[in-house]
Order: C-alpha cells, then sequence, then structure tokens
C-alpha cells in the first residue's frame, strides 16, 4: 500500500491495511513502515519487494523455528546487523549474506591486527571470490553502507552493506572469439560447473588453476563426475585447453595463465574503483581474502594492486557464515525532516532523534539486550535546498 504523501501522513495508508487485513490479505506491507521518506516511486519499489519477498520469508523462518523449539533465533540483514526472527523483513534480506562475509572480514582483522585496530589505523579491502562473482568492500574503522541502490534492475531504499560485484568467479566461463580472450560474464554455475568436474561443463576460471597446479585434485573430495564419485579431472581441463591452443599458437599453460591475468585484472580494478577513485591509497590496505575461490587469486591481485599485505582467516572458505555469528543485533529507524539545517531547527531535529532512539533502545531491549550494552548512532543526511 503506497499513497503519495504517506511518509508524512501515515492515517489513510493504515486505514487501507486495516481494510485489507479485514477482507483477508495475510501479508500486508505499507510504505511509511517500510520506507518512511519522500520519494514516491522508489518508496513503491521498496513496498512492494518486501510485499514480494516477506510471505516467502514468513514461511522458511517458521520453518526454521519449528526445528528449533525454544533456541533463541536471529537472521543476518543487508546492513549487517541481526534481528529477530519474528522482525526480519523481506527487504532487509537481499543482500544478507555478503553483508554476512563483511562482518566476518571486519571483526577477523581486527583480531589479528588488534593494535592498528584501536589506533584507528586499521585499513582492510574485502575480497570474497565466489563461483559466479567476486564481491569487494572498503573498512577503515567503520562499515560503509548505502541506503539507495539498485537491485536486479529494482530500486531498493534500504541499508545495505556497500558492496561492488564483478562478474569474474571460479564458475566464469573462458571464451576465444577468434581474436581476444574473454573472462565471463557467464557462468557454468555449480552444475554441469567447470570441465573438470567431469559433467560436460565448459572451461571456467576453476579449470586454468588446476591446468596450472594450483588446484591439485589429490586433495580435494572424490564428489565430482555424474554419480559425484570421481575426483576433479586434470585430464578434461587440459584438453579443453589444448584446443584453445591449436586455435592461438600458443601453449595450454600459456593460454591458462592468459585467462587467470584477465580475471586478476578484472578485480583488481573492481578493488580500484572503491578505493584508488575514491581518494584511498591502496597499498596501504591488507588485502582479506575469503569466499570458496579467494584464495587461488589474492596474492596476484595484491600485486597488481601495489598491495604487500594479505590475511587469510582458517574460516575463510566459510566467512559469510562465520560473520554472522560475529555480527551484533541492530535496530534502524528513519524519518523524514524537511526543515532548513539552522540553529532555530537544530532543537527539534535533536527531539526527533531522541524521540527514534528511545524507541530503538525499547525495540533491543524487548529482545534481551542488556540496556547498558546498546550504542546508538545518529545520523542526519542533508541535502541543498532546491534538490530531490
Amino acid at each position: 500500500i503506497v499513497v503519495l504523501h504517506g511518509y508524512r501522513y501515515t492515517a489513510h495508508e493504515q486505514a487501507a491495511a486495516r481494510l485489507a487485513r479485514e477482507v483477508g490479505f495475510t501479508q500486508v506491507s505499507t510504505s511509511h513502515e517500510t520506507s518512511p521518506l519522500m520519494k514516491f516511486v522508489s518508496r513503491g519499489d521498496t513496498t512492494v519487494v518486501d510485499a514480494y519477498l516477506s510471505p516467502i520469508l514468513r514461511r522458511y523462518v517458521d520453518q526454521v523455528a519449528a526445528e528449533m523449539p525454544d533456541v533463541p533465533l536471529y537472521f543476518m540483514q543487508s546492513s549487517g546487523g541481526l534481528t529477530d526472527a519474528h522482525r526480519f523483513q523481506g527487504k532487509d534480506a537481499i543482500l544478507s549474506g555478503p553483508a554476512g562475509g563483511i562482518v566476518g572480514m571486519a571483526r577477523t582483522a581486527e583480531m589479528a591486527f588488534a593494535e592498528e585496530a584501536q589506533a584507528g589505523s586499521l585499513r582492510v579491502i574485502g575480497f570474497d571470490m565466489g563461483g559466479t562473482s567476486t564481491d569487494v568492500s572498503h573498512y577503515a574503522g567503520e562499515f560503509e553502507r548505502e541506503f539507495e541502490t539498485q537491485v536486479a534492475g529494482v530500486r531498493m531504499r534500504a541499508p545495505m552493506m556497500s558492496i561492488h560485484t564483478v562478474a569474474a568467479g571460479g564458475g566464469s566461463i573462458l571464451q576465444f572469439d577468434g581474436a581476444r580472450f574473454r573472462v565471463g560474464p557467464q557462468s557454468a554455475g555449480a552444475n554441469p560447473g567447470p570441465a573438470c568436474y567431469r559433467r560436460g561443463g565448459p572451461l571456467a576460471g576453476t579449470d586454468a588453476n588446476v591446468l596450472l597446479g594450483k588446484i591439485q585434485p589429490q586433495w580435494f573430495p572424490r564428489v565430482f563426475g555424474p554419480q559425484g564419485d570421481e575426483p576433479l579431472s586434470q585430464e578434461a581441463a587440459a584438453a579443453g585447453f589444448a584446443a584453445l591452443a591449436q586455435q592461438t599458437g600458443r601453449s595450454a599453460e600459456q593460454v591458462a595463465d592468459g585467462f587467470i591475468r584477465i580475471a586478476v585484472q578484472q578485480m583488481a580494478n573492481a578493488i580500484k574503483k572503491i578505493s584508488v577513485a575514491r581518494g584511498y591509497d591502496v597499498t596501504r590496505y591488507t588485502l582479506q581474502c575469503f569466499g570458496g575461490a579467494g584464495g587461488q587469486h589474492a596474492c596476484l591481485v595484491a600485486d597488481a594492486l601495489g598491495m604487500t599485505r594479505v590475511l587469510v582467516h582458517p574460516m575463510a572458505g566459510v566467512l559469510s557464515a562465520y560473520g554472522m555469528g560475529l555480527a551484533d543485533q541492530s535496530r534502524l529507524r528513519e524519518q523524514a525532516v524537511e526543515w532548513p539545517l539552522s540553529a532555530q531547527t537544530l532543537p527539534l531535529i535533536e527531539q526527533q532523534l531522541q524521540a527514534l532512539a528511545l524507541e530503538v533502545r525499547g525495540d533491543l531491549q524487548s529482545s534481551a539486550v542488556a540496556a547498558g550494552s546498546v550504542v546508538v548512532h545518529r545520523r542526519v543526511p542533508v541535502r541543498y535546498e532546491g534538490t530531490d
């Protein structure tokens, strides 16, 4: 339910929601509860996403809760904080997995370099490489969030961790079009997967690492092939690169190395976009690699950027899940205040902030959070008068 000025005057949306529930709608999302800010279209888009996803999430949450009765259950939000199962909303679940990785990256880096963290000089670039894509993130003492983003073509106005993604992963398909090598954006996925999975898949980034010896089949479980009982196939990877070698007049190893260099450059460019392009000296940062394929490329990416320190946590392969265990509970409240920023309005803005803080504290304390452990962060985004 979206009314043009519903963010300011909520009575009409509340009345429509009451009528909808009376006639039998089980899921009702109102824009003043989902995104209580101006801009009708983005507020409406966010409300539609919430209405679409919340029933699916609710069924999943109820299913998990039924399997674990009397266990406190929390879910990760896209903003990087945990919330009670019954408060988990669709709009807050879009990027909750990668958000867990960023929390894990920050917390484990703070533990590894405690002195730098205490001195406020810790600088980390997160490098999360999986099967389909690579997510990179920037951390310099506090989490960076975006409050209006576009996900799969849909405008979303909900707090999310700031993550930049490129289509380069272990499953990215390697192609030669007769003139140049290309890595991705298409992915072989998990099934059929890369050629070395023995399921007839195309050449992918993982195959290049198998051929060059960075992935050694004898150290991997025998879970490949049609029946899931065979080892990785170095022969399948070699055969694919041999065919490309004939087309290009190079050795199979040179072709594989060329593809890896292209993938590394794509990932390095993504890191430059969140660091160098914003004025940060990336050579003073630690590169923290995680995700299933991060360790295969971390040193090459660091070399390409002039970075001298790489951190690989023992839980790197499952750091997104580990990060959820290290995350704090968090709540976020927003309110549109259309006043000029002046000495006269500051006391009124302070009152609004106090009211929102009181609401959030009560919310957290109802979740059995001790009052003394609650920290309130206040933000007042401003815009130039006359702009949207």
